[in-house]
């Protein structure tokens, strides 16, 4: 299952000091301040902003279709081709395909967000919605070559450790993004925030300059699908205007699923069905985690303190936990033994909904959430990573992560409604159960490999 572009498996045998040391990495090091630079945007766009629109007295409706911005996240697939193929003028020569693509979206997401620092809620909310949809389109173009230059800059074994110190890098992001904006907002101003948050991204600019460009070599088997595929809509190599818009077009686009449905024959489908599955019972049982609590009677300074301090360090200290484990053992054991983890934690929610509550079952109940959430992430990113083609990473992976979330996301709608008709109980039982198929699916792939 853990496989590389050729379809050969990757069977590291790493000892357990080996495996500690990755995180010694520059380039596993650097994946820190890029991930800063992923998560700070993410939250100026929806809940820090709503905030801020709130707190100006922008009407709850309103603020209600400035969430549509998120969309722009999950439809980043559509323009991963281009990040994928297209140079960019001057700069790509001297930065490289995913620096250069990397800088600009930095620059998008800075501009973005001082634009907004300068408009007027009260007299120029479209100008804000406008800036809103620019950092947005950066934040997911930088989501786009991030993961690319991730997936290219080390072997498969690492990528577990570069995911572990994303994860880093990002949730401290969405701290300073979040409590930070609200606590410069209170001192100074909320445009004073978003200024701040804006000369932040210097440190992801600074990142991207200081790393290097992953070496881009040719890949015989994607040159062999495109030149089939050219050859099969007589796409030849001369032609006019009209074919060569063709043949890029084919190969940008076309190419990259061609390729995986056939370097994955038949398991193409089943690969892809884990991938919408992995994370359904996690994120479903997210929707309702905040509104449970509060049901149980306890404050929300208490929610915020246990989240804050227990959920973060456990966050990333399973995070860590699963990239060593992806380093020691390879990706399947980790997978198997994540998804595992994310039901049996669903299950401790099921132990806190019958018990009579106090903050200390909260604490036990969400560091283990958060330890679990942590090792199955690191663990799932380096197992869709190994399913790339290098040849075609920033499309592939752009086509992975939405698959990821959509299902979870459209399922999790429905979780108030299951919670009403049988009570948090049964809900996070429900959402446990969803784990299922996941891990059938997992052990149905290992025993295909093994077979094979």
């Amino acid at each position: 299952m853990n496989t590389d572009v050729n379809n050969n498996k990757v069977l590291p045998s790493k000892s357990w000091r080996e495996a500690f040391s990755v995180y010694q990495k520059p380039r596993v090091i650097g994946m820190i301040f890029l991930g800063f630079a992923a998560g700070l945007p993410f939250l100026l766009v929806f809940s820090t902003l709503s905030a801020w629109l709130r707190d100006e007295g922008v009407a709850r409706t309103t603020i209600g279709f400035f969430s549509w911005v998120g969309i722009t996240y999950s439809i980043k697939v559509f323009w991963a081709p281009i990040v994928d193929r297209l140079p960019i003028p001057w700069l790509t020569r001297k930065l490289g395909k995913r620096r250069s693509w990397m800088l600009c979206a930095q620059i998008v997401i800075a501009a973005g967000l001082l634009g907004m620092a300068s408009s007027d809620p009260e007299t120029q909310l479209t100008l804000i919605a406008i800036y809103a949809v620019i950092v947005a389109f950066g934040s997911a173009t930088q989501d786009i070559t991030i993961d690319a230059y991730r997936i290219e800059a080390v072997d498969d074994e690492y990528q577990g450790a570069m995911a572990a110190t994303y994860v880093f890098g990002y949730r401290l992001a969405l701290l300073v993004a979040g409590a930070g904006a609200f606590y410069i907002a209170e001192g100074q101003s909320w445009s004073y925030a978003y200024i701040a948050m804006a000369t932040l991204m210097l440190i992801g600019m600074v990142a991207t300059l200081v790393i290097s460009e992953p070496i881009h070599q040719i890949n015989k088997i994607a040159e062999k699908v495109e030149q089939k595929l050219e050859s099969t809509l007589g796409l030849g190599k001369d032609g006019n205007y009209a074919k060569r818009t063709g043949r890029w077009f084919v190969d940008a686009v076309v190419s990259p699923f061609v390729e995986f449905f056939e370097r994955n024959g038949r398991m193409a489908v089943v690969i892809l069905l884990l991938i919408a599955t992995y994370k359904l019972s996690d994120i479903t049982m997210g929707v309702m985690a905040n509104p449970f609590y509060l049901d149980l009677g306890f404050s929300k300074t208490e929610i915020a303190n246990v989240a804050k301090i227990f959920g973060f360090f456990m966050t990333i200290f399973g995070a860590a936990l699963g990239g060593i484990f992806v380093t020691r053992y390879g990706v399947e054991k980790p997978l198997i033994f994540g998804s595992v983890m994310i039901i049996v934690t669903n299950l401790l929610f099921v132990w806190l909904a019958r018990t009579e509550p106090n903050i200390s079952t909260l604490a036990v109940v969400i560091s283990a959430d958060n330890l679990s959430g942590g090792f199955a992430t690191s663990a799932f990113i380096a197992y869709l990573s190994s399913m790339t083609n290098k040849a075609y990473s920033a499309t592939q992976y752009a086509l992975f992560s939405s698959l990821m979330t959509l299902p979870a996301k459209f399922i999790g709608g429905f979780s108030g409604i299951v919670v009403d008709a049988a009570g948090y109980a049964y809900f996070f039982l429900y959402a446990g159960l969803l784990g299922i198929p996941a891990l059938l699916l997992i052990i149905y792939i290992l025993y295909h490999d093994d077979s094979s």
